[in-house]
């Protein structure tokens, strides 16, 4: 009978542990090439998390909606509670399907075990890789509207290393999760302006703690 019990307990146990993770599904679409969207996610308790997009070639994403093909290349990066970056990825490969127009496997795949906490993920547009080691130091084509027409695509943004056309859309599924929102992101301009902003603040706080000191 004990061990009845027991085994019961194991079951609920698991149970509740499976019932805790989730698949998560956004899209959406990016204003400029330099655009980044930041999502938050989850975990109650360790466990093996799949970050995955879509919108490169297409796909049927988390939520069975049928992703069109033709978003562009996207990056993730994953950063830790403290904002730290902990990982991240440029092309799927093998994990991926391939653009049946550029024959390239672009769409980005993280598979990675995490600690119980909270993450942030973003998406950026090749080759707008985060500068690290934070999320604070921003992303190195910060500023750069339509960076993409270094690649000589004929629209001139959204631009693929191919010379490819493609659009501004994405899609992105977080897997294995507990939670998952999307992260409001101020626009590049409007992320200048406030850490200019920031700036100023401890520059007058310096100022006024200078001529307290002096008295």
């Amino acid at each position: 009978m004990h061990f009845s019990l027991t085994k019961a307990f194991v079951v609920i146990a698991l149970a509740s542990s499976l019932a805790s993770a989730a698949n998560f599904s956004f899209t959406g679409s990016f204003a400029a090439d330099d655009s980044v969207q930041l999502f938050s996610f989850t975990l109650a308790s360790t466990d093996t998390v799949t970050l995955r997009t879509y919108s490169y070639a297409g796909g049927i994403n988390g939520a069975g909606i049928v992703v069109p093909r033709g978003g562009f290349d996207p990056i993730l990066s994953l950063f830790d509670n403290a904002g730290v970056l902990i990982n991240e990825n440029d092309d799927g490969f093998s994990n991926v399907p391939t653009d049946p127009v550029t024959g390239q496997q672009f769409d980005s795949y993280l598979f990675t075990k995490l600690a119980a906490g909270t993450y942030t993920v973003s998406i950026t547009q090749f080759d707008n890789f985060a500068n690290g080691p934070s999320l604070s130091n921003g992303f190195i084509r910060t500023g750069s509207s339509n960076f993409t027409s270094e690649f000589v695509c004929s629209n001139g943004r959204f631009c693929d290393i191919t010379g490819d056309n493609r659009n501004p859309n994405w899609a992105f599924d977080v897997q294995g999760v507990t939670s998952a929102t999307v992260v409001s992101t101020p626009e590049p301009g409007m992320a200048a302006l406030v850490g200019v902003g920031m700036l100023l603040m401890v520059v007058r706080r310096c100022r006024i703690w200078d001529v307290f000191s002096r008295q």
